[in-house]
């Protein structure tokens, strides 16, 4: 799986949104921050699924904001998570995951909570750099994923909130895919997707060779009755 970490940084003082994914990584992570003279002041996790709730008691004992729906799902769905997790996750680490408060972090970045993918699913707007971090949507390799809980219009409407920020974001990050500077042809990509499957019951978007996206391409087409 290929996943993101973002690190925003402020007077030396970092913010991790979504630190993943495996637990040599997430130790990797920490060294190099610790290389770089970061000190971890917040965590954010952007949606209550398992690779996006993770922690590392290198990055310390501080404050892990989430929106109030996120933060209430990790609590309610806390076994369903830790089973989700695989044998290398420590007991260590199976116990920092998830431990969300609701909040917003205190650093210069723009919360964008919506139901697209995940009930309070969150993305980040980062106003002066102009990036938009935005967690598991606006992928170019993932299809949209909006099955949990199987809402096509609540990822519709996410993609109406995200329009404004993707026209402006001069870099876009996904949870899962590459980084780029192409968010508003991404959101498009994602409409179209949509719209097609919706309307015919097909579509030709070139994602669904990806690792797993037949299947949910699939899935859509069974949400739509198509």
């Amino acid at each position: 799986m290929q996943t993101n970490t973002t690190v925003v940084v402020a007077s030396g003082r970092a913010l991790l949104v979504d630190p993943a994914w495996m637990p040599d990584e997430l130790a990797a992570l920490a060294a190099e921050l610790g290389e770089r003279g970061l000190t971890v002041a917040e965590g954010f996790a952007t949606h209550a699924h398992h690779d996006h709730v993770l922690w590392h008691p290198e990055f310390g004992d501080v404050p892990r904001r989430a929106s109030p729906r996120t933060a209430e799902l990790v609590r309610t769905e806390r076994d369903d998570l830790v089973a989700a997790l695989g044998p290398e996750f420590t007991p260590d680490l199976v116990d920092l995951m998830g431990r969300v408060d609701a909040g917003t972090p205190a650093f210069d970045v723009e919360l964008i909570v919506h139901d697209g993918h995940a009930p309070g699913h969150t993305a980040l707007w980062l106003p002066e750099p102009r990036v938009l971090v935005a967690g598991d949507m606006l992928s170019d390799v993932e299809l949209p994923l909006p099955f949990w809980p199987r809402d096509v219009p609540a990822y519709e409407r996410a993609l109406d909130l995200l329009e404004p920020y993707a026209d402006a974001a001069r870099v876009v990050i996904p949870g899962h895919g590459n980084v780029g500077a192409d968010a508003r042809a991404r959101l498009d990509a994602d409409r179209r997707y949509l719209a097609e499957v919706r309307r015919t019951g097909r579509s030709d978007d070139p994602r669904r060779a990806n690792a797993g996206m037949d299947a949910e391409y699939e899935l859509l087409r069974e949400i739509l009755g198509v």
